[in-house]
């Protein structure tokens, strides 16, 4: 085997040059690897991380799905052909009637480890001459910290004022901002869609660091929302947190079915931004695997032409008693050693460019508001990455490896002569 090893390197620094532009396209290949992952799963991870803190795990709600044939259905059965005309939905009380009764039942499942009800309307807020449309939520501040973890996002920590002042509000950091409400004790007036109008003292400011959030959230006492929204002693949504966030499909199915109300979990309600972060995930493997791919062509032309170049060597080396495996193993070592080395210097890349991304200190805001860049410095990046290096670097060795070993020394000497 040191034989082996040692016509191998010798091989590769006859050819240094060709040896270093490989390695360096294979590390590059792993570096961005490394740096793209830990970026996108970064902001993914803190998405949803924060997605699952301010919103609830499962929600539940009135909604009627309109459906105008369905009438016509259960006469005539699903197969009759009909059209119908001139229908319009019917009169909706969005209201759950027997929240009460829901609450303290669920209370007892072992799987629902907070509950709580909700109040939500829509409604204009103005100050000064400045106005803007607003969600209004209303919440029992005390259940409230029992099914989420809303503290975390309020700035100043006094959502207890929402249970002493009943005229007091905490508003989404960003619609304070495009409002000119800079600080708290300012007041505000609200218009509810119902036209109900009502002075607000703001109290608090509200931050999840999700810009659609931030932008439009206003929490109140719930009597409060009630009475502007005209609905006394009525709530619309009832919001668990369980134990589990991933068995939130199968618990909102299972509630669903026990209550009749629509359920709708976290996954449902953010499906659209998976399924982003999903079609993200495609486009940066397919990067990495073009920046690899090419690579490996690097490393399949630098050996291919070695095997040319070296074909009265290989045939001395036959002659000398090499069997076709031992040319084999010369050359896939001859790749496996650019892998390696490639792989060694990407891992060293990804983490210089993973300090240089965690170092830039740039306010981010879009889909989510971040100061720096949401980094996951998760280390099996680095071992996906070498094993990218590896197979990448193993195939491409491999055909140049075998035609060498097929290289016949009677008709290599012959031409030579």
């Amino acid at each position: 085997m040191k034989h082996i090893v040692f016509v191998t390197l010798k091989l590769l620094f006859e050819r240094k040059r060709q040896t270093i532009v490989a390695i360096v396209g294979v590390s590059i290949g792993v570096g961005i690897f490394i740096a793209m992952a830990s970026l996108m799963n970064g902001f993914q991870k803190y998405f949803i991380e924060q997605a699952l803190d301010v919103n609830a795990h499962i929600t539940l709600k009135v909604k009627d799905e309109f459906d105008k044939e369905k009438i016509l259905k259960k006469v005539y059965g699903d197969n009759s052909y009909f059209k119908v005309y001139g229908a319009k939905p019917k009169e909706l009380k969005d209201k759950i009637v027997d929240y009460k009764f829901l609450i303290e039942k669920y209370k007892k499942d072992k799987e629902i480890i907070g509950i709580a009800p909700h109040l939500t309307g829509q409604g204009i807020v103005k100050y000064g001459t400045v106005d803007k449309s607003a969600s209004l939520i209303g919440i029992d501040p005390v259940m409230e910290r029992k099914a989420s973890v809303i503290d975390k996002f309020v700035l100043n920590k006094k959502l207890d004022m929402l249970i002493s002042d009943k005229d007091s509000i905490i508003m989404g950091k960003l619609l304070a901002r495009d409002l000119g409400v800079d600080e708290v004790g300012k007041k505000v007036i609200i218009t509810s869609s119902y036209g109900i109008t009502h002075l607000f003292k703001v109290v608090d400011f509200f931050e999840s660091g999700i810009t659609m959030l931030d932008q439009t959230r206003i929490y109140m006492n719930l009597k409060t929302l009630q009475t502007i929204l005209n609905k006394p002693n009525e709530v619309n949504e009832i919001i668990f947190k369980i134990k589990d966030v991933y068995r939130a499909n199968e618990i909102a199915d299972r509630i669903n079915r026990e209550t009749g109300y629509y359920t709708e979990s976290w996954q449902k309600a953010f499906r659209n931004f998976l399924q982003l972060f999903k079609i993200q995930n495609y486009i940066t493997y397919m990067i990495v695997f073009a920046i690899l791919v090419v690579s490996a062509f690097g490393i399949f032309n630098i050996i291919m032409m070695t095997v040319l170049e070296k074909k009265r060597d290989i045939a001395i080396l036959k002659a000398l008693g090499y069997e076709n495996i031992d040319i084999i193993k010369i050359f896939v070592f001859h790749g496996i050693i650019i892998g390696f080395l490639g792989a060694i210097l990407g891992c060293l890349l990804g983490y210089a460019l993973q300090e240089f991304l965690a170092s830039v200190n740039v306010s981010v805001e879009g889909l989510v508001k971040t100061k720096g860049f949401a980094l996951d410095r998760n280390p099996l990046y680095f071992l996906y990455g070498i094993l990218f290096a590896f197979t990448f670097s193993t195939l491409a060795a491999f055909y140049p490896s075998y035609k060498a070993s097929k290289l016949n020394p009677v008709d290599i000497f012959r031409s030579s002569v």
